[in-house]
């Protein structure tokens, strides 16, 4: 539900933390923005924000560091037409804020004539999706350390051939406050917590390694006993069947790929293409089809920042919108793209509540949340035995993605060979080339196990990182080229 209560209790936290302590109020605000719209601009707004963050590691059976560090500060943005003017200062004063308003509105050479009216101020309004809890402070340091060697202790018990451990957690506590040219006031406050953990499996001098974790946004009581193990249980099991692992045939052949994680190649092959900067400036695959096919029938895929506690939902964008669940492809139809507002505006659309930053000291841009495929009606194992030949890849490591012309490239870190339906033996060194338009139209099953990731991922665009979902289910795609060590 979006209601405007919530913003307003977010926003008592972040005046007390980001304008109170600098003796600032919303009239300074006000001023600062007054100041840009003198000049004729299409767009203004301030981003505050406050970031608390800590981060414990452990490796051969000791914590190996421990970091904790207070960022905070402001961004100052203006926009006219497709230009943007920006500056950020970590010093929040009336003095910087003018500054920063003063220097971003010669953007526009032209002055307005008369008076300028101030809008009236409106708040926005938005979800409560997770608490605002300050993470951090939800366990004391001991009892933090103790998770981490709880976690080792764990791994080395599962399996002897187990020689190395390595565990790692991270605790953010991340408050906003955005104010716009419209008169628009919003905040959020963003509690993110995450748990990994790395294992190496050693075996007639071989060493493979596996990984697992996860977290989302609450406190560091999500990580239980049972959490942790199941964790554990899937680095040990990457690790262990790694050791078995023959190099990967190659050649072009069916693929299956799992449920969950594994749809990071969605989020890469086709979501970065369905961005709306990448779609206004015609550089992308998927540009001007809206309303055409493609991807298979039975195809739907959602951008979705709105599923609680996610590591990828927000209650507002970076720019002050409520976040949506947005139907991007439809039955194999392609619906919409994703959108911030400077994009929206000039492709004369609505924002689609994508507006994200990495921090105050970055400009917004159309940034995917959580991006899934909707689940289908046929049984996984039913996929898998309907392989006669190929690749059935339940993990993956790192890829990327040519935006122009879809092209991937995708290394799986977890992958076995299948002949006749039957699960042969584990491989390494897989890679999964193809083109994100292209293989969405050769997708021929669709598992009824959609999941999303444990709450692990991070995105990368121009120089910029935020915390996103992934999720799909299982997946028949049919003549992908796969590049091998066989």
């Amino acid at each position: 539900m979006i209601s405007r209560e919530p913003t307003i209790e977010r926003l008592a936290t972040a005046q007390q933390l980001l304008l109170t302590p600098f003796g600032l109020d919303e009239s300074h605000l006000s001023k600062a923005l007054a100041e840009i719209t003198a000049h004729k601009v299409d767009d203004a707004d301030l981003y505050f924000q406050y970031t608390r963050s800590e981060g414990w590691s452990l490796e051969e059976g000791i914590v190996k560091t421990g970091s904790f560090s207070i960022d905070q500060g402001v961004g100052v943005r203006a926009v006219s037409g497709e230009k943007t003017a920006f500056a950020y200062s970590d010093d929040i004063s009336e003095a910087s804020l003018l500054d920063a308003a003063r220097t971003v509105r010669s953007i526009s050479s032209a002055g307005r004539t008369g008076r300028v009216k101030t809008p009236a101020r409106k708040i926005a309004s938005s979800r409560s999706l997770y608490n605002g809890v300050d993470p951090i402070s939800t366990l004391n340091s001991t009892a933090k350390v103790k998770l981490l060697e709880r976690v080792e202790k764990l791994a080395r018990s599962r399996d002897p051939r187990v020689a190395q451990v390595m565990a790692g957690l991270a605790s953010e506590y991340d408050v906003v406050l955005v104010a716009r040219a419209d008169g628009t006031l919003a905040a959020d406050v963003r509690p993110l917590v995450r748990l990994s953990v790395t294992v190496i499996a050693e075996q007639n001098g071989r060493r493979e390694v596996g990984s697992g974790g996860g977290g989302g946004r609450f406190g560091l009581a999500y990580f239980t006993d049972e959490q942790m193990a199941e964790y554990v249980d899937q680095a040990v099991k990457a690790a262990l069947t790694n050791l078995d692992a023959r190099p990967a045939p190659a050649g072009e052949m069916t693929v299956v790929l799992g449920s969950g994680w594994p749809g990071i190649l969605l989020h890469e092959a086709i979501g970065h293409g369905l961005e709306g900067d990448f779609n206004r400036k015609g550089s992308s695959a998927f540009s001007g089809r809206i309303g055409q096919r493609v991807a298979a029938k039975g195809v739907t895929v959602l951008d979705d920042g709105t599923i609680a506690n996610r590591r990828g939902s927000l209650n507002v964008d970076d720019e002050g919108n409520a976040s949506q669940r947005n139907v991007l492809i439809e039955d194999g139809i392609l619906k919409g793209y994703i959108q911030d507002s400077l994009n929206a505006r000039l492709m004369k659309v609505k924002p689609t509540g994508n507006g994200r930053r990495e921090s105050y000291a970055h400009v917004p841009m159309p940034r995917m949340t959580n991006t899934y495929m909707l689940g289908g009606d046929k049984d996984p194992k039913e996929i898998v035995a309907s392989i006669k030949k190929g690749l059935y890849a339940t993990n993956f490591g790192g890829g990327q993605v040519d935006i122009t012309s879809g092209k991937f490239v995708f290394s799986a870190s977890e992958a076995f060979w299948v002949e006749n339906g039957k699960i042969q033996y584990p491989v390494k060194g897989a890679t999964i080339v193809g083109n994100g338009p292209d293989a969405l139209t050769r997708v021929t099953m669709i598992g009824n196990d959609m999941a999303l990731d444990s709450g692990v991922g991070t995105c990368g665009k121009e120089g910029q990182s935020v915390p996103v979902g992934v999720g799909q289910p299982t997946l028949r795609i049919d003549g992908l080229t796969v590049g091998g060590t066989a």
